[in-house]
């Protein structure tokens, strides 16, 4: 059996079952007619002359009820053929892993240290890196997540029956009952609606992403960490047992309040008080599940004097218990001492920390519930029940100091704009200067000098509804703190921060909030630089904040540590492709320079989307081409939109994305590599300048907004209803306030995906015509050598491996005005070409992807399909751009989009 047969298995028999159902569905004629559209659009991908011809003629003569049969089967198609290509994914991982055995598969932890260990890192510098270990994902609510949960639960449904089926040992009535619950699911699949009726509630956002925990990550987690103390024991047996929380969970899902004016304070509230409760009903259910496994009793194995004498205090202490403990056996101490957390769980889940007092029991922090459960596991390995602490116990113990009470630690996010704003209202209502018209230097000065009475002075001023808002939300983050801890709360971020006044800003309007001489010592906070200009900015804007001798006293208190986020998004919307990937190399790399002379250590927080032109790719793969010493084990990175459910509804998939995370950044840590040599750094200034230049030649040629807007499902895209945040920061129809999210979204829908490409052809061009053969060497050295240009050639190759000019150019004939399509059109094909030529040349392909054969084969293998959704989309757009009060019209142009995005595996 060749590798990929379960796979051509899998997609062979869903897609007969989805035959099945389409006929009975949607009679015989919907299921002819899908099956005429789908062979003419492969005779189109062949070379049949007349195929796209007839294709969109036919097309053109359905009613609308048939359109919707067609992309409704071709999305559910996709849906399905993705599945299946999860569980191949998952079939080929254990495959090598059993090949492997007993070495360590590639990109693995246990590789990891083992490589690590060859290269002579001596124990006491691993200590040093574990000790300063720290990966945190951040899950957001980014809207470019096109499947409802409801589908993603089918999806979930047919994946666990596929599964079933693999058995090897299954009966022929056992896998009868399996196909049969097969097809109700796809009936039940073709009869849902696909695309949402209204937009999610941020707190149905909140629910979608905390779903990731309880049904994966929950149990995930504890298996990462036991592999890692694995590795360690057999490559480091010297360190001991001793491992540190290195993995933790961020989310900004309820905080990230940056243009969506649904996310108020009560709802960062609300999520605050989720978080917990989720947090709780999984401790609680842990427990009940370990007092059902673990009857052991003192008559066969002893307690510790520790433990015995803290469960003769806890009876003491609280009499409540009394009643429920004289039920269990006296000699079963273990399950009595899981009562009384059990108990204490109880107490704490009735408890609003933000409300009232707390009830007698109740755990004050979840790091009582660790004390707890080590006070049993030590009893356990004391007792001759070492294998007991670490098969039964060891889960529950890692999860409590991971997860704690909130889960994921809640980060908050607004715009720089807003505090300006807001403390210009505040302190004109007492008298002092215009505050956005003073310089820099001076509003760093006024900052400073008034800090001391910024309480005071807010108290003179009476808000608008806007700033008492804004206010609002930090004396939350001030009261959220002392009620569940710091540890619940991730940084503030400061999207679209330009200058050190931004950074200090917000500790202004912290101590202005909490009533408080100075801003609270949990207080951290990270700006965001996500454009050319203030990336480029980003290091002078760092040393300067790093001057302030009053905001060095507040880091001080924090560990000397300074989180800093950079943005993929707005950088290449702003830039251009080759541009963004630069400035943010070389602002990591300089900022890195910043801090180390201030003697600050920095965590770079990635805001990473999934699509190609929003830092997108392999993340393992995006982690080893950052800069030396640019993650120093220190590693935080957004999981957004779609990715979430990519990367973690299967809990095979999640753990090698993990895994990957952890080996890349153990990597680069303990084996950071060279810097770049300097005609490498100087090439890439040259490149990036040039590719800069296209691009924003192209964004400003005349027209180039009436193109965009009529050349790509923008429209349909900014009315989809896949989140509660507005498509743009601002009312303003202009280019800048659009977010990068939909600016890609857009494009990759219309197969232009220009955000992951553009620019790149004629920076290499252009230093290369200037410097001759010698110019094409140092590219080819580049692409052997080092691993960021690798990074970058890699990802503009898949993008431009999914980009189709045939397809853009039909969406290029919804342009009404001629001369702005042909000025417009003529850049975009000349520089897909000369990118094209530009990556052949540097790689020595023969063509593109041709080194990744099997995702090769995928785009290959499915444009057909998709084809036909983008001609069916098309249409809906000229129909609805002219009937846009039509809400079948709308709905169906939804269905398309859905399905196209299905199809590329990737939104926006």
């Amino acid at each position: 059996m060749t590798s990929d047969q379960p796979l051509r298995r899998d997609i062979h028999l869903l897609g007969d079952l989805l035959g099945e159902v389409i006929r009975e569905q949607a009679g015989l004629e919907g299921f002819e007619l899908e099956e005429r559209v789908r062979q003419l659009a492969r005779a189109r991908r062949a070379g049949a002359a007349e195929a796209e011809r007839a294709l969109r003629a036919l097309l053109e003569e359905l009613t609308l009820p048939e359109l919707n049969v067609i992309a409704r089967a071709f999305a559910i198609f996709f849906d399905l053929a993705n599945l299946a290509e999860d569980r191949h994914r998952v079939r080929v991982l254990r495959a090598r892993e059993q090949a492997a055995h007993p070495q360590p598969r590639p990109e693995s932890i246990a590789e990891a240290f083992q490589r690590i260990r060859a290269a002579g890192v001596p124990g006491e510098a691993m200590r040093a890196l574990l000790d300063a270990l720290s990966i945190e994902p951040v899950f957001t609510a980014h809207p470019t997540e096109a499947k409802r949960r409801t589908v993603r639960g089918l999806l979930g449904r047919i994946r666990a029956i596929l599964i079933d089926l693999d058995a090897p040992d299954r009966l022929p009535r056992e896998r009868e009952a399996l196909l049969r619950r097969l097809r109700a699911e796809l009936t039940a699949f073709w009869q849902t609606d696909l695309i949402r009726v209204r937009r999610p509630s941020v707190m149905d956002e909140v629910e979608n992403g905390l779903s990731f925990f309880v049904r994966t990550l929950w149990s995930l987690t504890p298996r990462l960490y036991r592999d890692v103390q694995k590795a360690l024991r057999a490559t480091y047996p010297e360190l001991g047992d001793a491992l540190p929380i290195f993995l933790r969970f961020g989310s900004w899902i309820g905080g990230d309040r940056d243009g969506n004016p649904r996310v108020t304070a009560e709802v960062t509230a609300q999520t605050l008080r989720r978080h917990r409760q989720v947090a709780l009903s999984l401790h609680l259910q842990q427990a009940r599940d370990l007092f059902i496994a673990l009857g052991v009793s003192t008559r066969q194995a002893p307690i510790t004097p520790a433990l015995a004498q803290a469960l003769a205090e806890a009876e003491t202490r609280w009499p409540a218990l009394k009643e429920h403990l004289s039920r269990l056996s006296p000699y079963e101490a273990y399950r009595r001492w899981i009562a009384v957390i059990a108990w204490r769980l109880e107490q704490t889940q009735r408890w609003d920390p933000m409300a009232d007092p707390p009830p007698e029991g109740a755990y004050r922090s979840a790091r009582e519930l660790v004390e707890d459960l080590e006070r049993m596991r030590e009893s356990l390995r004391e007792g001759r029940g070492e294998r007991i602490a670490e098969g039964i116990l060891w889960d529950w113990w890692i999860q409590a100091r991971v997860f704690g009470f909130h889960m994921a630690r809640l980060d908050v996010r607004q715009e720089a704009r807003r505090h300006t704003e807001a403390i210009a209202e505040l302190l004109q209502a007492s008298g002092i200067a215009d505050y956005p018209a003073l310089s820099e230097e001076k509003q760093i000065a006024l900052l400073v000098e008034t800090l001391p009475r910024a309480a005071e002075l807010a108290g003179q001023a009476t808000p608008s509804a806007e700033t008492a808002e804004t206010l609002a939300v930090f004396r939350l983050i001030h009261q959220a703190a002392q009620a569940y801890g710091p540890e619940a709360l991730g940084p503030y971020i400061i999207s679209m921060a330009r200058s050190p006044a931004d950074v200090f800003a917000v500790l202004w309007l912290m101590a202005a909030a909490s009533g408080l001489s100075s801003p609270p010592a949990f207080f951290r906070v990270a700006p965001l630089f996500e454009t050319i200009a203030t990336l480029r900015e980003a290091p002078r804007i760092l040393d300067r904040v790093l001057s302030i001798p009053l905001y060095r006293e507040h880091l001080s208190r924090q560990g000397d540590h300074q989180v800093v986020m950079v943005g993929y998004s707005d950088s290449t919307k702003d830039g251009g492709y080759l541009a963004a990937v630069w400035a943010l190399y070389r602002a990591q790399a300089e900022m890195v320079r910043v801090a180390r002379a201030h003697g600050v250590t920095l965590t770079f927080f990635h805001g990473r989307g999934g699509a190609l032109g929003r830092g997108g790719g392999p993340a393992a793969r995006s982690i080893l081409g950052l800069p030396p010493d640019a993650v120093g084990g220190r590693l935080r990175m957004t999981e957004q939109g779609e990715v979430l459910a990519e990367r973690y509804d299967d809990p095979h998939i999640a753990y090698r994305h993990l895994e990957q995370v952890l080996w890349a950044t153990l990597l680069v840590s303990a084996l950071p590599a060279s810097e770049p040599e300097a005609a490498w750094v100087e090439a890439m200034e040259r490149m990036s300048e040039a590719a800069y230049r296209a691009y924003r030649d192209l964004l400003e040629t005349p027209g180039f907004l009436t193109y965009f807007e009529h050349a790509t499902p923008i429209d349909g895209i900014e009315e989809l209803p896949i989140a509660s945040r507005p498509a743009r920061r601002r009312p303003e129809r202009r280019l800048e306030d659009l977010r990068a999210i939909p600016w890609v979204f857009s494009w990759t829908q219309s197969r232009h995906l220009l955000p992951g490409w553009f620019g790149l052809g004629t920076g290499v061009e252009t230093f290369a015509q200037a410097e001759g053969a010698s110019g094409w060497s140092l590219l080819e050295e580049m692409a052997r050598r080092w691993p960021f240009f690798q990074v970058v050639l890699a990802d503009a190759a898949l993008a431009l491996a999914k980009t189709d000019l045939g397809i853009a150019g039909a969406y290029a004939e919804l342009v009404p005005d001629e001369s702005i399509r042909q000025a417009v059109w003529s850049q975009i094909e000349r520089e897909y070409h000369r990118t094209r030529r530009a990556l052949l040349r540097i790689t020595g392909l023969p063509d593109l992807l041709e080194d990744i054969p099997w995702l090769k084969r995928s785009i290959q293998v499915r444009n057909p399909y998709v084809d036909p959704l983008n001609f069916i989309q098309i249409l809906l757009l000229r129909r609805w751009r002219e009937q846009p009060e039509a809400e079948e019209l709308r709905e169906a142009l939804w269905l398309t989009i859905q399905g196209v995005a299905a199809g590329l595996r990737t939104t926006g």
